[in-house]
């Protein structure tokens, strides 16, 4: 199958992840909580039953099984969640949330590399990519979506104003009037030996 490369990097600065990721999340412990997990040590890997959810700071991963090995002669630690989807989230250093989602999320510490199959899509502030396969390096910002056969990598870009028109509107041109509070009647006190 020929495979067709759409290249977003360009486009980087047009949509809105162009935020940049935290540092601090990638220099942070990673914690894994599942409902199993099974080691397999000969081949130098954890297998987690899901639920499984993955923590690194703000980074979040959510999916049904995960794998976490290290290549053979290499010390990077690989994780693979599979789900359907799996999920991924991240703060990003202006406080807006990423987020991405596909069947399979491969998540290479050392290179700090989202790479997402089968139904990819990566989010931020309504602009979205989606695609048959993402990658995304965190620390670079780089993205490189493709897609296979007939489909299409699509991007989706919000317009410049969309924080904007998100927002509530208010009427500018009504006077703001001091709000006045409706006067309660005050009973008089009653004095307790009068009643009986």
């Amino acid at each position: 199958m020929k495979q067709n490369t759409g290249i977003i990097t360009a486009l980087l600065c047009l949509i809105s992840f162009s935020s940049v990721a935290k540092v601090d999340d990638l220099k942070q412990e990673v914690k894994i909580s599942a409902a199993s997990q099974e080691a397999d040590i000969k081949n130098n890997q954890i297998i987690f039953n899901g639920p499984v959810e993955v923590v690194q700071g703000s980074v979040k991963i959510n999916a049904d099984k995960l794998r976490a090995f290290t290549k053979e002669g290499s010390n990077g630690r690989i994780l693979v969640a599979t789900g359907n989807p799996a999920t991924y989230s991240q703060i990003m250093e202006d406080g807006r949330p990423a987020n991405a989602s596909a069947k399979e999320i491969r998540y290479e510490l050392s290179k700090r590399t989202l790479i997402l199959k089968g139904n990819a899509t990566l989010e931020q502030d309504g602009s979205q990519v989606t695609g048959n396969q993402i990658q995304y390096n965190i620390e670079k910002q780089q993205l490189i979506a493709e897609s296979t056969g007939s489909e299409r990598v699509i991007t989706i870009i919000q317009p410049e104003n969309y924080q904007d028109e998100s927002k509530p509107k208010t009427d500018s041109n009504k006077e703001t009037q001091p709000e006045t509070k409706p006067e309660i009647p005050v009973e008089p006190a009653v004095n307790a030996q009068e009643i009986e």
